[in-house]
């Protein structure tokens, strides 16, 4: 592969294991963890296999307890309403799994909804008979209200609850998901937050969200290890929800703890660390700018609106939303302007090989959620850099056809 000198990451990247060959552009999709986190979780791993019956039998609980209390922190709630989880789609699964629903009951979502977790709300559905509703949410969009007013205008009598992103996956857009929440809330309806992208990448607090259930991901934008997210659920429902594995907590005569956290603390045997690694990717993500995560999140955000303005104005295409709505991930869609590009019945696009094995920029084209065409969906994290984005910029005109 060539070595072209404008694929240069930032100054930051030397903490990361990343092909310095590759213009990594694509944190959103598994995120990337900096090398002192990756070492922290080797430190977690000796200590489990020099003695793990120590380790797992007497020290984990309290290991476990510490660190969800630093996240806890972090995300704005109350730690005992808070679980570790593998993933924000085994959050989703859990909550979903735990529903007891009616025939004819609805769960409504978005036509954004991430493809897995829209998958565990049909799998949901056709079990007890109820229907998912899909409220249309237009692609480019031209403020928050069209959200809202799409969402409210698919609720009815038999709604029980609402499953939608925070951040969508496909397209990047921040969701206004604190409007959802209050205006289901109101009417009695609960709501699932999938939060997949937004620990890292947005300030939370989500006790004052007021969702009966929320997820997010700390291996994507926190940086932890992967392997590592969180489940939170208001404490009015802790009782209902059970952990897709049941375990030694069901049946524990013990007091001093929640039934909540007996059950989520133990399911089985499984490597920890990448949990226990999560107060580390806080505090060294936070330490790499003066300013801590403040500064870190609005100079990714920065660099994902600086990045999308070139690459419209390269591409010749109109923003597909308002800044308000971008964090640090940003779409470009490839089907409206003066260039033409084909994407699969698959969804992804054979630009991607091209990218990867022409240029050596990982980046994502995906299908559009919103009609025909594709689009481009750029990643910021601090070990980028703006000569990768004009490097991609540059690629994706050659790569072009007239339209």
């Amino acid at each position: 592969m060539p070595n072209h000198a404008d694929r240069a990451p930032s100054p930051f990247a030397r903490h990361w294991m990343i092909d310095p060959e590759i213009a990594y552009l694509n944190h959103g999709s598994f995120g990337a963890c900096p090398r002192p986190v990756l070492e922290a979780q080797v430190k977690w791993r000796e200590r489990l296999e020099r003695e793990a019956i120590v380790f797992l039998v007497d020290d984990l609980e309290d290991l476990l307890s510490a660190a969800r209390s630093n996240v806890a922190t972090f995300v704005g709630t109350d730690p005992d309403d808070l679980t570790f989880v593998p993933n924000a789609t085994t959050g989703v699964n859990t909550v979903l799994r735990s529903l007891r629903l009616e025939p004819g009951d609805e769960l409504i979502t978005t036509n954004h909804e991430y493809n897995a977790c829209r998958n565990a709300l049909e799998f949901v559905a056709n079990r007890w008979g109820a229907k998912v509703i899909v409220a249309h949410v237009p692609f480019p969009i031209e403020s928050p209200d069209a959200v809202v007013d799409a969402v409210l205008g698919r609720l009815s009598s038999r709604t029980r609850l609402g499953l939608f992103d925070h951040i969508t996956s496909l397209t990047g857009m921040v969701m206004p998901v604190g409007r959802l929440v209050a205006e289901l809330s109101a009417r009695g309806i609960d709501t699932l937050i999938d939060g997949a992208h937004a620990p890292g990448m947005l300030p939370l607090e989500i006790g004052a969200l007021g969702a009966t259930y929320y997820t997010g991901n700390c291996h994507k934008w926190l940086c932890a290890p992967k392997g590592a997210a969180i489940l939170y659920v208001r404490r009015d429902r802790q009782s209902e929800i059970r952990p897709l594995s049941i375990s030694h907590g069901a049946n524990s005569a013990r007091t001093d703890v929640t039934r909540f956290q007996l059950e989520f603390g133990w399911t089985g045997t499984l490597d920890p660390s990448p949990w226990l690694c999560i107060p580390e990717a806080i505090r060294f993500m936070g330490s790499l700018l003066p300013g801590s995560w403040p500064e870190l999140m609005e100079r990714n955000r920065s660099l994902a609106l600086e990045a999308r303005e070139l690459l419209c104005r390269e591409l010749h295409v109109e923003p597909p939303c308002p800044p308000e709505m971008i964090g640090a991930l940003a779409s470009i869609p490839l089907a409206s302007g003066a260039y033409d590009f084909t994407t699969t019945a698959l969804g992804f696009d054979p630009i991607d090989e091209a990218l990867r094995e022409r240029y050596g920029i990982e980046v994502p084209v995906l299908a559009c959620p919103d009609g025909p065409g594709s689009i481009l969906r750029i990643s910021a994290q601090i070990y980028n850099s703006m000569d990768q984005y004009e490097r991609l910029a540059r690629a994706m005109r050659e790569l072009a056809k007239p339209a």
